[in-house]
């Protein structure tokens, strides 16, 4: 396996595009985004658990119910939720796009990412379509990427190929995400494709395993978005054996998925709104699965700890506290704690209790815009990580008029 070019677009068979249409304010910012595949792909999707769900989600989980989809239509700017006539808007984006594209409007997936009750115009859309249509192509992934963005200063994309029985397959992805990222399933957007042949139901069930471990793991600010989606479509034009059960092929295909997934967490977190550094925390030692995950995502979600990070002070003290209330069953007498960064590691805690340690050299290693809090509970086997980031003035700044 190995790290490509071409983001989406890197897999045989698949097209994008990104343009401004209208629907934001600002020209210089694209605000609707396009993936096309060449054939009808098998497809799976994991869906926020908020009981307020954004109009798409709905649209998108019918079209999906027979596992199949050729096109991905999202715009940028304005949520599509909680409007009256929210379905009517994403079945009308899923329609016009069909239309343009002479495929079945049952077969495109709709994704809407922005502000919360503000009516969507469909106008600025049903004009930009044709446009959008007409200008995709097998270079303008990174335009899709940009074309999902919201608060986001970083578009995110990656891509992978790896080997199938012998045939090189390619998977890639985009995502957006900096702000209310706090998933329960999966997390802001992300719309994965691949060349490599694989059955619905196999799809689905790597896709839900894996969120487990990845987007759920990622943290910017403990809110749960009301528009969370992940996608993967698979076309399967590599030309591989189609996997169909467990086995050899399937683990590979999850190597590879979660080779995307985990580069995209990073991503998404390292981008948080306000953020300049990107938190790794990765336990070890745990008794099991869960309370290896329940203590990571609680460092990682301690606003104190994230606050300290941000100002590069070694209060090792709220990473415990963090540990302590997080409800997992630990023993806090055997927890270590060292940071960690390109500018070497330094431990903080022993057995539960504080240890002589260089202020000076944990705050070179906690300047670095990449910080790991490291945290061994010596009880068991099972090791998790989670990823987050810092929270600075700025975050306050952008959320306070965030729609204004």
């Amino acid at each position: 396996m190995k790290m490509i070019t071409g983001g989406v677009c890197a897999a045989k068979g698949f097209m994008a595009n990104g343009i401004h249409c209208g629907i934001r304010k600002n020209k210089t910012k694209r605000d609707l985004a396009l993936i096309y595949s060449e054939v009808r792909a098998n497809a799976a999707a994991v869906y926020t658990t908020n009981l307020v769900k954004g109009a798409p989600l709905a649209v998108t989980r019918r079209h999906l119910a027979d596992g199949c989809a050729q096109a991905v239509i999202c715009n940028s700017g304005n949520a599509n939720t909680c409007n009256a006539n929210g379905i009517e808007i994403a079945e009308q984006m899923s329609e016009l796009l069909a239309k343009e594209m002479k495929i079945s409007a049952e077969d495109v997936v709709v994704a809407s990412t922005g502000v919360i009750g503000q009516p969507l115009n469909l106008e600025p859309i049903a004009n930009g379509i044709p446009t959008l249509v007409s200008g995709m192509s097998a270079e303008n992934g990174t335009l899709a990427a940009e074309g999902i963005m919201t608060t986001d200063t970083k578009k995110k994309e990656v891509a992978v190929s790896f080997e199938i029985g012998g045939v090189t397959c390619k998977m890639g992805g985009i995502a957006k995400g900096s702000g209310m990222i706090h998933p329960n399933m999966a997390t802001m957007l992300v719309f994965i494709t691949t060349d490599c042949a694989i059955s619905s139901e196999m799809l689905q069930k790597a896709l839900s395993g894996d969120v487990q471990n990845t987007f759920n793991m990622v943290s910017i600010d403990g809110d749960t978005s009301t528009n969370d989606m992940v996608t993967v479509l698979a076309n399967g034009m590599a030309g591989n054996q189609e996997i169909i059960a467990e086995g050899a092929d399937f683990s590979e295909f999850m190597k590879a998925l979660n080779t995307i997934t985990v580069a995209l967490c990073r991503r998404i977190a390292a981008d948080g709104e306000g953020a300049t550094k990107l938190l790794e925390c990765k336990v070890s030692g745990a008794k099991d699965d869960k309370t290896a995950k329940t203590v990571a995502k609680s460092v990682i979600c301690s606003s104190l700890t994230k606050a300290a990070m941000f100002g590069a002070d070694a209060n090792w003290g709220r990473v415990l506290c963090a540990i302590g209330y997080s409800g997992a069953d630990v023993d806090v007498q055997k927890v270590d704690v060292w940071l960690v960064s390109a500018k070497g590691e330094i431990m903080v805690c022993k057995n539960g209790a504080g240890v002589d340690f260089s202020e000076e050299k944990a705050k070179e290693i906690l300047l670095e815009s990449e910080i790991e809090i490291r945290v061994g509970l010596n009880s068991g086997d099972a090791k998790s990580t989670a990823w987050g980031c810092d929270l600075t003035y700025d975050y306050v700044k952008i959320n306070g008029d965030y729609r204004t």
